[in-house]
């Protein structure tokens, strides 16, 4: 095996900047139900398992909430939680929607308090990233139409867009607002620390596109530009996060500045991976690729092996690509196909 001559993090940075690595750089994205039969097959702790499988996992900087208390099971939106049961999973799932009653701006804005970034403590984000020096660091970003849909409720949030415009730019824009304010500060605490910035928004499902072209350009697009824009001024990477097919709309995406796209999921409608890297892989990174769906919960060791191989000659070919699954690894994912994803992309990514 050759010996390894870069850190994570300038494995990444390698990457992210068309440089060659010495070898694929490899992320990892799963549930605490999966990490922990991950954990307990490996035979030790998460950051161990990252040693032993040589994933190069980022660190992501949060800085700490000091806003008013919060109840338990509730986010900094008021939005509480419960468990939910799926028989191959637990998730937490909204059961509350705080802006659900509300028929208007004026009643929002009178009875709902919007989060601030006054209520973070950012003074130790500079000892988070002296500890971790030689790893990637994430920072900052956005993805607000996830937090709106808990706000309003799934099904409200999607007829608003077409009978309540008013109502979701007005509330977009402050949480657009908000994540560009906790962004900055996250940038201006750690000056040139932030490596990867999550600007996302969950735009495709298995077969199209959750939301018209039109409502992504007006609704969405702006306010995912101006934290790119803030992104690439502190010298940060864009990495974007959509599931599902989503090809339609990546021009319009390349042109507001995305970089990094994850998780690719290829067995979604127009997400063939050649497609992809023929179209677009001269200006996006591609990150994931390793099929969630049916190959790591359902296939065989040598199946996920193959498709490692697959993903390095297709997404990989000319550079331009992280390893990881497309998406966070299940409860139902056998740990024997997660050490099959690593140990092959060990193996076989060296340049």
């Amino acid at each position: 095996m050759p010996k390894e001559t870069m850190t994570p993090r300038e494995r990444w940075l390698a990457v992210l900047n068309r440089e060659e690595p010495d070898r694929v750089p490899m992320d990892i994205w799963a549930t605490d139900e999966a990490w922990d039969r991950l954990c307990a097959h490996v035979g030790c702790d998460r950051e161990d398992v990252c040693r032993t499988l040589h994933i190069d996992l980022p660190v992501t900087l949060q800085p700490r909430y000091v806003g008013p208390p919060l109840r338990a099971d509730e986010d900094m939106w008021g939005v509480r939680y419960r468990d939910v049961a799926y028989g191959s999973g637990v998730y937490r799932e909204c059961a509350t929607h705080p802006l659900a009653a509300f028929n208007s701006i004026e009643e929002i804005d009178a009875g709902y308090m919007w989060p601030s970034a006054d209520w973070f403590d950012f003074s130790e984000l500079p000892a988070v990233v002296e500890a971790n020096r030689d790893r990637p660091i994430r920072g900052g970003g956005s993805e607000p139409f996830l937090d709106y849909k808990n706000l309003r409720g799934e099904a409200q949030a999607f007829m608003d867009l077409l009978l309540h415009p008013e109502i979701v730019h007005h509330c977009l824009n402050k949480m657009f607002g908000f994540a560009y304010e906790v962004t900055r500060r996250i940038f201006e605490t750690v000056p040139g620390a932030v490596m990867i910035t999550y600007v996302a928004e969950d735009l495709g499902g298995q077969d199209n596109l959750m939301y018209s072209p039109e409502q992504i350009r007006e609704f969405f697009l702006p306010g995912m530009k101006r934290m790119m824009d803030l992104t690439k001024q502190h010298g940060s990477y864009v990495f974007h996060h959509t599931d599902g097919a989503v090809r339609e709309i990546l021009p319009d995406l390349i042109d507001a500045g995305i970089e990094v796209l994850n998780p690719i999921q290829w067995r979604c409608r127009g997400m063939d991976r050649e497609d992809l890297k023929r179209d677009f892989g001269d200006r996006l990174i591609f990150h994931g690729g390793v099929d969630n769906q049916q190959t790591l919960p359902f296939g065989t060791p040598d199946d996920v092996r193959q498709e490692v191989r697959d993903n390095f000659r297709i997404l990989g070919d000319r550079g331009g690509y992280i390893l990881a699954p497309c998406h966070n690894l299940q409860a139902v994912t056998p740990p024997e196909n997660v050490v099959a994803l690593y140990e092959t992309g060990y193996a076989e990514g060296w340049h």
